[in-house]
């Protein structure tokens, strides 16, 4: 990574300035034209070095109070399938598979729901257990009781260590 592709990352891993050219803004703070900030992004993305630029919104402060992480025992040879089913769905947020822990943890698909009552979720979480049906052995629902510091990862500068 270069030092320029590295001043980029740091400048944006707090997150886009509130402002109405927010990638102009970032370019000017480092003396690049936003034509070559964006170029680079588009580079860094296509290369695997960031994944992606997007919103992580506070889903307390947007009034969805009753968020639950759904947990399912999916049979192995589906989970990847019927994963993608879910995580399509518009009230997932994002669905993935964890390994099992058994024996106590036999859940190997999770999926996401946000809801403004807990009811709301438990309907979301019907419409999961109709998709995945009988190749779903069990299931469960884990609350969240309070929002936790959603970031990426952040860069620490320790020397130069690369060259553009």
């Amino acid at each position: 990574m270069s030092v320029t592709d590295r001043d980029i990352v740091s400048a944006l891993q707090g997150g886009l300035p509130m402002v109405a050219a927010p990638y102009a803004a970032v370019a000017a703070s480092l003396g690049l034209p936003e034509e070559d900030l964006l170029a680079r992004l588009e580079d860094m993305q296509a290369t695997g070095v960031i994944r992606r630029i997007a919103v992580a919104p506070n889903h307390f402060k947007l009034g969805m109070t009753a968020n639950g992480m759904t947990v399912w025992d999916v049979e192995d040879a589906r989970v990847a399938e019927l994963g993608a089913q879910v995580g399509a769905l518009p009230f997932v947020t994002h669905s993935y598979e964890r390994p099992r822990a058994l024996p106590d943890w036999p859940y190997n698909l999770f999926a996401m729901v946000h809801g403004t009552t807990r009811d709301q979720v438990e309907k979301k979480r019907q419409q999961i257990a109709a998709i995945l049906g009988p190749v779903s052995r069990a299931n469960d629902i884990l609350y969240s009781t309070r929002i936790l510091k959603k970031t990426g990862l952040r860069l620490r500068r320790k020397g130069p260590t690369c060259s553009d």
